[in-house]
């Protein structure tokens, strides 16, 4: 397995990650990318010229994950949008690197920190179906993974929540915030 640039012109590659999107969130996140035709659009926007976009391909070429970063906040800031490993492939470690790969690009480009939501719409969490405010706080430092929620695995990578936005997907939907400083 090795870690490249995901070109815009590589039709192949394109087709394989619209793919990904669906099939990696359609457990938990259905609505997400219901279709191919949503799916492609969202890797098309992703492969703006100002992003990072890298993929895991196996010795054949398929791809087995992809992550991407959009520079914000002058790009002091850059946001992990999207992270997906084909089903089959998780738990391999392929997530991690992806993840470590992507903060070594930001660094080169002169981020100090990577920031991403991810969002509870399926009860995932004890911060979904719940009334959040006016404690934010108290809920955060309480929260459980109660269904594989993949928060957990950022934090494993060094991540933390940063924040919770109430709500972002509807009454009792929120999207959890993490983030983490990769250059000082």
């Amino acid at each position: 397995m090795q870690i490249i640039d995901f070109c815009a012109g590589d039709e192949k590659a394109i087709r394989q990650a619209a793919n990904l999107l669906i099939d990696g969130f359609k457990d938990h996140w259905p609505n997400a990318w219901p279709d191919l035709a949503s799916a492609r659009k969202e890797v098309q926007e992703a492969l703006q010229p100002d992003r990072i976009n890298r993929i895991a391909v196996d010795a054949q070429g398929a791809v087995l994950g992809w992550i991407g970063g959009r520079s914000e906040y002058d790009g002091n800031a850059w946001e992990l949008h999207p992270l997906v490993v084909r089903p089959d492939q998780q738990g391999k470690g392929i997530g991690r690197m992806l993840v470590n790969d992507l903060e070594a690009q930001v660094r080169e480009r002169g981020g100090i920190t990577i920031y991403l939501g991810t969002d509870d719409e399926d009860r995932m969490t004890t911060l979904a179906d719940v009334d959040l405010y006016p404690n934010v706080l108290e809920h955060i430092t309480r929260i459980k993974n109660l269904r594989r929620h993949p928060y957990e695995f950022y934090q494993k990578q060094g991540y933390v929540i940063v924040g919770v936005i109430p709500d972002a997907n509807g009454a009792g939907k929120p999207d959890i915030i993490m983030a983490k400083r990769v250059r000082r």
